[in-house]
């Protein structure tokens, strides 16, 4: 059994006391942004079952987020997909990250963020854990913040294109949704530099 509370336990131990975890939503997607998130957990949070976002049912994952929310401090990063084809995915989630960081240190002096996988370059310690979402509490709780972010975004993109089925698939490229790209072209919020999209613009 993983204790989530393992790398924050050990920098509290050390005398850090404000821990951020960071984590994104939204890299592999056709369509909208990459979102990130940063939260900060109270020592004394406890939330059952939170881990990566995607190990969760949409359902859990909207509950966990409404406790997130009213019980940690969070920060919220947005890159759009015309950013993403300017600066590339990786790019435009590091920068999202860093948003999120941001938001964060505008409402806690932050002293410590762990990443999930993500190298950063700020003027704090930053620490990146492979699959940190599955081994950090608060990259856990990032990653599901980013996520119900992310999804209430594309559900707000369905009702407005419901062809397309934006609240099934999220922009992801399923058969589905290539199908409807096929039949409808493309709208604004694309990223035109990922392969099916590319071919298409050609």
């Amino acid at each position: 059994m993983i204790d989530l509370w393992e790398y924050e336990k050990d920098l509290y131990a050390k005398g850090i006391e404000i821990i951020g975890g960071t984590d994104e939503a939204g890299r592999g997607p056709l369509y909208g942004p990459v979102v990130a998130a940063c939260v900060v957990l109270p020592k004394d949070f406890v939330l059952d079952g939170l881990n990566d976002s995607k190990k969760l049912t949409e359902k859990k994952r909207d509950l966990y987020y409404d406790y997130i929310v009213k019980n940690a401090i969070y920060g919220i990063g947005i890159v759009s997909a015309k950013e993403i084809d300017e600066i590339n995915i990786y790019a435009a989630s590091r920068k999202a990250m860093i948003m999120a960081i941001d938001e964060v240190r505008k409402q806690v002096p932050l002293e410590y963020v762990l990443s999930d996988a993500m190298p950063i370059e700020i003027d704090i310690p930053v620490m990146p854990i492979i699959k940190g979402d599955a081994k950090s509490m608060s990259i856990a709780a990032a990653s599901v913040i980013a996520k119900v972010t992310r999804d209430k975004m594309m559900y707000d993109i369905d009702e407005k294109y419901p062809m397309y089925g934006f609240k099934n698939h999220k922009g992801y490229p399923t058969k589905k949704h290539l199908e409807a790209i096929h039949e409808y072209g493309l709208i604004d919020g694309y990223r035109l530099t990922y392969g099916p999209i590319k071919e298409m613009v050609k």
